[in-house]
């Protein structure tokens, strides 16, 4: 497999057409291992990291899920291709910046990709489209389990599995969901729900993770304790503070439309309006648009069917994506040209919107 071919071909985040969830757009779990008696990435040598790299990419494409996958190393992909793996979120943004001794095995079908010499040798990582947390372990640790079979892992019997960062040490996961929170945002309840979401043990983040900002109103939650409890139980505390966060983001919506209905649909149409008519969009603002036509769709302004588009969109109208579909790099002021007349494109035939069926049924 080719990067080519992986980046032409859909992925878990590009084709959600089976992802019925309204508000849960993504579920990942990520785990970080280290060989035993290996410097960390951050202390290795230049010839070391060489050495933990061929063990490790060798070891991944050995597993079942890893078979045919895309085994390439950092030097060999342009700033693009990284770019748009980051966007896809199949590598961090530490590792698209490693010089050397770094690479990355992602799986076909782009549900599994495993990062080596990131800050940790390892780093596992399984993404499932909708709410899927359970699945989503299942998949990982038998991932985990077929890696342990060719590889050494550094454990301790007290601290669990030994981390370049202290706080990821014991379980060393890290499970999240993306999730969409317009109504949230719309009714300034964000951050009072992050307060909470931190006095539980857990983190919000941006769309792309740490220092990211939450463009189109999507947040990522997900645990930030690792030590002291078991991966079983993190998920579980994670599955009820999600189920929290969807049960107030359901009744912000049913307050939005008690007070002011026909303010928020407005937001709706003009948002339609906006897409199918500008010549100029950031990628921000064409994200904030994208959010509310998905919470469109939500309250049946548009046909359930259109999320899929939507949620692709969200992807698309990245800089990474939308260069990659015109051939070339550009300046960011021709993105914002190029990203309208993409977006113009797509809603020309997008499906009008229709206000006399609108409910506040959500789908979670």
């Amino acid at each position: 497999m080719t990067i080519a071919s992986l980046i032409d071909t859909p992925s878990e985040l590009t084709d959600t057409a089976s992802n019925k969830t309204a508000i849960v757009l993504m579920t990942r779990i990520r785990l970080a291992r280290n060989l035993a008696g290996r410097s960390f990435p951050g202390w290795a040598k230049p010839a070391q990291r060489e050495e933990i790299l061929t063990a490790c990419r060798n070891a991944v494409a050995a597993t079942s899920p890893m078979k045919r996958s895309l085994n390439i190393t950092v030097g060999e992909l342009t700033d693009l291709e990284k770019q748009i793996l980051v966007e896809r979120h199949l590598i961090s943004r530490e590792l698209s910046g490693a010089k050397s001794g770094a690479g990355v095995i992602i799986s076909k079908d782009q549900a599994f990709s495993v990062m080596v010499n990131e800050e940790d040798h390892l780093r596992i990582q399984v993404l499932r489209s909708g709410f899927q947390l359970k699945k989503a372990w299942n998949a990982i640790t038998d991932l985990d389990s077929a890696l342990e079979e060719h590889l050494d892992y550094a454990f301790s019997p007290t601290l669990g599995y030994l981390t370049a960062c202290p706080t990821n040490l014991g379980t060393a996961m890290r499970a999240s969901a993306m999730m969409h929170l317009p109504a949230l945002v719309i009714s300034n309840q964000m951050e009072k729900v992050v307060r909470a979401v931190n006095q539980l043990g857990m983190v919000v983040r941006g769309l792309f993770g740490e220092g990211s900002d939450a463009s189109g109103s999507i947040f990522q939650i997900s645990n930030q304790t690792t030590l002291g409890e078991s991966e079983e139980e993190i998920i579980k505390r994670l599955h009820s503070v999600l189920q929290s966060i969807i049960e107030h983001e359901l009744n912000a919506r049913e307050k939005l439309l008690e007070a002011d209905a026909g303010k928020l649909f407005d937001k709706v149409g003009r948002a339609y309006g906006i897409l199918q008519n500008s010549h100029v969009l950031s990628s921000g603002e064409a994200m904030n648009l994208l959010s509310l036509i998905r919470l469109g769709i939500d309250l049946a302004v548009f046909p359930d069917a259109s999320r899929c588009v939507i949620d692709r969109l969200f992807i698309e109208a990245q800089p990474g994506h939308l260069q990659h579909a015109q051939k070339g790099e550009f300046e960011p002021g021709q993105r914002d040209l190029l990203r309208a007349t993409r977006l113009r494109s797509e809603f020309a035939n997008f499906v009008r919107p229709d206000f006399s069926f609108s409910t506040t049924n959500g789908k979670n």
